[in-house]
């Protein structure tokens, strides 16, 4: 009999972008795996690939106390109903509330996966600093099962929760991000003509979008020849989104061109010579991680995630948090220097093969699956 594998995660296309590479090879490997998550056009892309879907109240800023608690008593639910064996729970909501759901339904053994700490441990305000308190004691009740592992992109969200939930460090595993399919993202030559700088994100405050529009125009007005592309789409259900008034400011200024929602980011890349995310802070950014695949020199900012997925001073250039001054001098040292732009870019796709191969990743999450396994 296989065992039963099911992914909970909020957002199905998240799942598709971070987490198919692993459940596919899970199903090779013999696991009977299912997905659960929040409805959303992504999930037909779920179906595509074989796997049962279950649909979950989820919602990305829930505030209502009695629709969150409908939310454990759902996930609840269906751990009773397919009595899965293994469960892994990915981003905040589903760890959270689905550890506390599987340790009342008996789920065998959890992996729970924080890709980053949030929107709540970055805000500022007496609100954020209550929700983040009841945030602590829910992880703190979370963590308690026994056959748990807790999957960490980079070594500070780990010491922070090994701090605030009292978590058991025998159940710590560290998984440098989702990986990336090298394949996918080949190091092509860098284009001739005036350099591209690209940021390629959800357009959120904490992104450091906005600092990336002042070094922008920092640089136009010191007379630095480059083209500024910003990727991404707003995110009305993040109280931290940039609005599209901010957007039509941007469009009818000119200092950046903005390419919306793309699929196609491997040639988007290729298409560029600098790669820059000013994140406030990260799990581990996958934008960073193809940058890298594609052989392409990063600025980024010298917080949690964003640090752990370069070489600083090799594969790339950090930058102080919130500080556009210092993003456009980093940016204009690239830009200027082609050979050093071009050193840091092959360091990069080095590191992409020695660190962050999907092959890797996935077998390191299998490994943590072997582990919890005993007694199924």
């Amino acid at each position: 009999m296989s065992r039963r594998l099911l992914f909970v995660v909020n957002d199905a296309a998240f799942f598709i972008s971070h987490r198919l590479p692993i459940a596919l090879s899970a199903q090779l490997n013999g696991y009977e795996v299912r997905i659960a998550s929040m409805p959303g056009p992504a999930v037909e892309e779920v179906k595509k690939h074989g796997f049962f879907h279950y649909e979950l109240p989820l919602t990305r800023s829930g505030k209502n106390p009695l629709s969150e608690l409908l939310v454990i008593f759902s996930i609840y639910r269906l751990f009773r109903h397919w009595r899965p064996d293994l469960v892994h729970l990915v981003t905040i909501k589903p760890v959270i509330y689905g550890n506390i759901a599987a340790r009342l339904a008996g789920v065998h053994g959890v992996v729970a996966a924080v890709s980053g700490l949030g929107f709540i441990f970055i805000a500022g305000g007496l609100k954020a600093s209550l929700v983040r308190t009841g945030v602590k004691w829910l992880y703190r009740f979370a963590f308690g099962k026994k056959n748990l592992r807790v999957i960490f992109q980079n070594p500070d969200d780990r010491d922070v929760l090994l701090n605030i939930a009292m978590l058991d460090p025998g159940k710590v595993e560290l998984i440098r991000g989702a990986g990336v399919n090298l394949n996918h993202y080949p190091a092509l030559p860098e284009p001739d003509g005036t350099p591209v700088v690209s940021l390629a994100a959800r357009l959120l405050v904490d992104k450091g979008v906005g600092e990336f529009i002042e070094a922008a125009r920092l640089l136009k007005q010191r007379g630095v020849e480059a083209r500024f592309c910003l990727i991404g789409d707003t995110d009305p259900g993040n109280p931290a989104t940039i609005t599209s008034k901010d957007l039509d400011a941007w469009r009818e200024e000119g200092i950046v061109e903005l390419l919306g929602f793309r699929t196609d980011v491997a040639q988007l890349f290729a298409s560029s010579h600098i790669v820059v995310l000013p994140s406030y802070r990260e799990g581990l950014p996958k934008v960073l991680l193809e940058a890298a695949a594609c052989g392409r020199a990063v600025v980024t900012t010298n917080v949690p995630g964003c640090r752990d997925a370069i070489e600083p001073g090799i594969s790339g250039l950090l930058v102080p948090v919130r500080d556009p001054v210092a993003l456009a001098d980093a940016i204009q040292t690239l830009v200027v220097d082609t050979n050093l732009r071009r050193t840091m870019g092959r360091a990069g796709r080095e590191l992409a093969e020695r660190e962050f191969a999907i092959e890797r990743i996935v077998k390191a999450h299998l490994d943590v699956y072997k582990k919890l396994e005993v007694g199924i």
